[in-house]
């Protein structure tokens, strides 16, 4: 298949590598110093999973000349996603399947209004990883994988099947669901709760956990989303919580959210895309949040700085 990495980061990047190092057709758009990095040695990725460098390798700068693809991963931040999904247009074909890797439960639903439900595989991405020089990623923990599910259908296209098993090949774990909403939601009382948290104390996963105060807030975060989710009709097991806790407890100690490290280093970062749509949807429902609420006013300064309101505010969640 041919495959388009859209936004070569740390998360289009490891996965784009990996199908790549598998011998797939891939190509991946970058810019800047990534973009001439990974032009001069390639994409080096590190991972307890094996290190190993992509060279040679197709890198561009845009879409230029290219012929329409078999499938785009989107690996842009949140608020990319619109301005993403239009740029992507021309490549678009009968088949085309557009994966959509943001946190959040909005993107796919942002994606299919640009270029419609039958063209969006809405994907639950796992991992934990980072840029941490031009062209060099550094995988540090979890599992990589991929839950991907339809939003047009109400089962799994042929399509997503083939994607599926594209992926596998590749070394990584593709879960495919017919439930993306739940599956959506499920992810985001992980990330919402272990962003918040992690950037308003600036403590890693394994101090979080193993401090009672911030492992009481923790929870207090994951319960309020649970509570959304409920008001909203979406199905999370009652036991996800604590399932959810295990699996903090379960992983690297050391690690943080993309979210967190982007606001400890002064970059934009999804708030709005992460805790912004917790509020919206609990403002919907009329679900009280007062953890997301302080946890948003705490962060929203420094967001504001970096990033002018106009790019902030995201369509309503869904």
């Amino acid at each position: 298949m041919r495959v388009l990495i859209y936004g070569t980061g740390a998360i289009g990047g490891y996965f784009g590598a990996r199908l790549a190092q598998a011998g797939h057709s891939v190509c991946f758009l970058a810019r800047g110093a990534n973009l001439q990095s990974i032009r001069e040695g390639g994409l080096r990725i590190e991972s307890p999973k094996g290190d190993y460098r992509v060279w040679p390798i197709d890198v561009r700068e845009n879409i230029a000349g290219l012929d329409p693809v078999d499938a785009i991963i989107l690996g842009v931040k949140a608020w990319q996603v619109l301005e993403a999904a239009k740029a992507v247009r021309p490549l678009i074909g009968p088949a085309t399947k557009v994966l959509t890797l943001q946190n959040g439960i909005e993107a796919p639903f942002q994606v299919a209004e640009q270029l419609g439900e039958d063209h969006v595989l809405g994907c639950v991405c796992r991992i934990i990883a980072s840029q941490i020089a031009p062209g060099h990623i550094r995988h540090l923990g979890m599992e990589p994988t991929l839950i991907l599910g339809e939003l047009g259908t109400a089962g799994i296209s042929e399509i997503a099947v083939v994607i599926g098993e594209m992926l596998r090949s590749a070394g990584i774990a593709v879960e495919l669901t017919t439930q993306l909403q739940a599956e959506l939601w499920q992810k985001l009382l992980f990330i919402a709760a272990m962003s918040g948290v992690g950037a308003v104390t600036r403590a890693s996963i394994g101090e979080i956990r193993e401090i009672s105060e911030t492992r009481s807030l923790l929870r207090l975060a994951m319960e309020e989303i649970f509570d959304v989710a409920y008001a909203k009709g979406i199905a999370l097991h009652p036991a996800v919580v604590d399932k959810t806790l295990s699996f903090v407890d379960s992983i690297d100690r050391d690690g943080t959210t993309s979210m967190q490290r982007d606001i400890a280093e002064g970059r934009p970062s999804e708030l709005d895309a992460i805790v912004g749509a917790v509020l919206r949807t609990a403002t919907q429902f009329g679900v009280k949040v007062p953890i997301h609420n302080f946890i948003h006013a705490a962060l929203l300064p420094q967001e504001r700085r970096v990033r002018p309101p106009s790019t902030y505010e995201l369509p309503t969640g869904r």
